[in-house]
């Protein structure tokens, strides 16, 4: 068994198992037990109408035939397709990863809510409605100037056990006429910072973004789940030595 691919937190939180042929989707619910060993990893192909297309070229998550790149995530104004189609209602947003990391974003107004979740951002605020996706990228570029427009894994699992600066969030979103502020909470109640690994075995503490939080041996851990994309799965929890940490000894 194979893990295909994801589903982050505001799309309902799972992993995508195939046998080489169907696809099973694992939900991620707090106080589930997770007990899969991560063997050989290769390019996970391709999920198209639920049946999976696997590849066993050894580059992961993904080979070279089978990584699409969103253009629309590179965009900045000027159209990177053969034609603009980008015509629905966007808006502009600004997440606060704790404690004090703020980026920009883009979304279809309809997907705002999920599109932060599924980012794992702590506030977020809807700071303008536009038109079309060109001119929401044109202003994309122009905050970015000053603010992130990418955070990456690590400040993410930094963000897991920590309180937004609320005077810093304060002091960006006085730059904008705020449409609407959004408080988001996953339900981890972590009183340390998680030790990045990456694991598929455990008790489900809860998700965040993409961040799947599991707790074994007294230890939290936090995966990107990306990081699990075209591992082999074994049945039976891994029995590779793990970091601890320091509050595990108590």
């Amino acid at each position: 068994m194979q893990l295909v691919g994801y589903e982050p937190s505001g799309r309902g939180s799972a992993l995508r198992l195939s046998d080489g042929e169907t696809v099973e989707r694992r939900s991620l619910e707090r106080g589930d037990t997770l007990s899969y060993s991560l063997g050989s990893r290769h390019c996970a192909g391709v999920v198209d109408d639920g049946e999976h297309v696997s590849c066993d070229r050894p580059r992961a998550p993904y080979c070279e035939y089978h990584t699409s790149t969103w253009v629309c995530a590179r965009c900045t104004g000027t159209c990177l397709k053969d034609e603009m189609d980008c015509y629905e209602e966007h808006a502009v947003y600004v997440a606060a990863f704790a404690p004090d990391t703020f980026k920009v974003g883009v979304t279809k107004s309809r997907r705002l809510e999920t599109r932060i979740r599924e980012q794992g951002a702590d506030r977020a605020a809807h700071v303008h409605t536009v038109s079309n996706g060109r001119i929401a990228r044109e202003l994309e570029a122009e905050i970015a100037e000053w603010l992130v427009d990418r955070v990456r894994t690590g400040p993410k699992v930094a963000s897991l056990a920590s309180d937004v600066d609320q005077s810093a969030w304060a002091a960006v979103l006085e730059q904008f006429d705020v449409i609407e502020t959004f408080d988001l909470e996953y339900g981890l109640e972590l009183d340390a910072r998680p030790v990045r690994e990456t694991i598929a075995s455990g008790t489900v503490v809860g998700v965040k973004g993409r961040l799947l939080v599991l707790e074994t041996g007294g230890t939290t851990y936090a995966v990107d789940m990306r990081d699990l994309v075209g591992y082999e799965l074994e049945e039976g929890a891994t029995d590779r030595s793990l970091q601890s940490s320091l509050g595990s000894f108590g």
